[in-house]
């Protein structure tokens, strides 16, 4: 009999669900999660109000779960006056001091700062066009086909090049890893694995 050591089954990437549908481990057990999968990852989002506040949302879950993030998103949508970037620009010294204080979102001084000077830079955009159609600009030619989670990328070079734009323009906390995950969350890149439900549902990739 064979003494050589038997290696553990590979943990599946796909899991499919109690309804026959496909969906990667992240977004298979967790009802929050799943419903966010299901119904928003990856869709597309062309408002100023709507990449403004996932840009914001992504820059909040650097060093988090999103899972953490997703909970928190009605009290972020309190807190920050539904994204609206005018409201957000005026915010002063009382303001920053409520946020630090409400504990529905993360209090993190430095991300709320940031939060009111992407406001700044969001309203500055829109004489060039606007946050959305910058942000879009900087769509690829191409859009990655995971097979696995180890092949879903975590940055591209187009995620750089809109992390310095954004830099440019007085944005901050917008480092390439962040920018691919917003690109990710916009529907920009699809990068649903091969098998999903979910794959190429966005109408942005053949």
């Amino acid at each position: 009999m064979s003494t050589e050591p038997v290696d553990a089954p590979p943990v599946p990437d796909l899991v499919t669900g109690d309804d026959g549908l496909a969906r990667p481990v992240w977004a298979s057990s967790d009802a929050l999660l799943r419903e966010y999968y299901d119904t928003e990852w990856g869709l597309p989002v062309r408002d100023e109000r709507g990449v403004f506040e996932r840009l914001s949302l992504e820059a909040f879950q650097s060093g988090l779960s999103w899972r953490t993030i997703l909970a928190k998103r009605p009290a972020f949508r309190a807190a920050f006056a539904d994204f609206d970037a005018e409201t957000v620009a005026a915010f002063g010294e009382d303001d920053v001091a409520r946020l630090m204080a409400d504990a529905g979102i993360v209090r993190n001084r430095a991300k709320i700062l940031a939060t009111i000077t992407n406001a700044n830079a969001t309203i500055a955009l829109r004489q060039d066009g606007g946050l959305a159609d910058f942000v879009w600009s900087f769509q690829p030619a191409t859009t990655p086909e995971p097979r696995s989670s180890a092949e879903v990328p975590t940055k591209s070079d187009e995620s750089l090049a809109l992390s310095k734009a954004l830099r440019k323009r007085g944005f901050a906390f917008v480092g390439p890893t962040t920018m691919y995950a917003l690109m990710e969350a916009l529907g920009i890149v699809d990068t649903h694995l091969v098998g999903s439900h979910r794959r190429g549902t966005s109408g942005v990739w053949s």
